[in-house]
């Protein structure tokens, strides 16, 4: 991916590390349904936030080094490239203007209002500070351990996080959340698997309003981390036969496809997954 001469965003974060360890506070009632309900939507394991004040030290995050500056400078190159999409899409077509969000850049371990964030978690994003978290230390997991290596894999992934932030202004991840509170777990699963995918497809819109800043290769480099990340091949790499019903993100088949259609299309119209009969 052709970076040279992007400037680099200036809504990134990087989490520096701290040498005090850290105890999570009891919460009432009420935050024991918020971060209950955040697991049940998220898919995040994020019960750990529940820990009493006796419970075990939370690890905070570690010091960015010298050499995961090269991946912040990276990843800030890719958030500004989501900025300028974005903010020209959401004119074009819908509207409305686009606010974007802000990344986490950390090293192994940090927390975040929707639970902790690790390099074992993945990239994620939180609604509740419209923030996407990301590892330093995930894209080399993402090329040794899942084969999915390249600059513009890594790119998707981030990508992938940004449209999670285009689904929130557009009001889709607080409708997705009241549905899933009102269904059983397998109809909740099928649900967020609907989420992912658009996501996938909003990437996909992205990569095609990218398509100057990409070299030959970088397509096939995103469409292999969509299929390398799929729930399939997951759980078969965990020894698992694979189990649709527990899917959270859609099959590798599924992923790659919605992405190649918002390449495709360019249009946010075309990434509903919901209005779909079949994904």
């Amino acid at each position: 991916m052709r970076l040279r001469g992007v400037k680099s965003s200036r809504n990134v974060q990087v989490r520096k590390g701290s040498s005090r360890g850290g105890r999570v506070g009891r919460v009432g009632i009420l935050g024991v349904l918020a971060v209950l309900a955040l697991s049940y939507f998220t898919g995040i394991d994020l019960t750990p936030m529940l820990t009493g004040g006796g419970g075990a030290p939370m690890q905070q995050s570690q010091p960015v080094s010298e050499q995961d500056d090269e991946m912040v400078q990276f990843a800030a190159k890719v958030l500004t490239t989501t900025e300028g999409v974005w903010s020209r899409v959401f004119e074009e077509q819908i509207g409305q203007p686009y606010v974007p969000p802000q990344l986490v850049v950390f090293s192994g371990v940090t927390q975040s209002p929707c639970g902790g964030a690790s390099g074992a978690t993945g990239p994620f994003y939180c609604p509740i500070d419209q923030k996407a978290y990301l590892d330093t230390q995930f894209f080399i997991q993402l090329e040794r351990q899942m084969g999915a290596g390249g600059d513009f894999a890594a790119a998707y992934v981030i990508a992938h996080e940004v449209a999670h932030h285009v689904q929130n202004q557009l009001g889709i991840l607080g409708q997705v959340d009241q549905a899933r509170r009102q269904s059983s777990q397998r109809e909740a699963n099928a649900l967020t698997v609907r989420l992912e995918l658009m996501a996938d497809c909003l990437a996909g819109v992205w990569a095609r309003s990218v398509e100057g800043l990409m070299e030959r290769g970088d397509l096939d480099e995103a469409l292999n981390a969509a299929r390398r990340i799929g729930d399939d091949t997951l759980q078969r790499q965990a020894g698992r036969v694979p189990q649709p019903h527990t899917f959270t993100h859609g099959s590798s088949e599924q992923r790659s496809r919605w992405f190649e259609r918002g390449f495709d299309s360019g249009q946010i119209s075309q990434c509903d997954t919901y209005a779909a009969d079949q994904l």
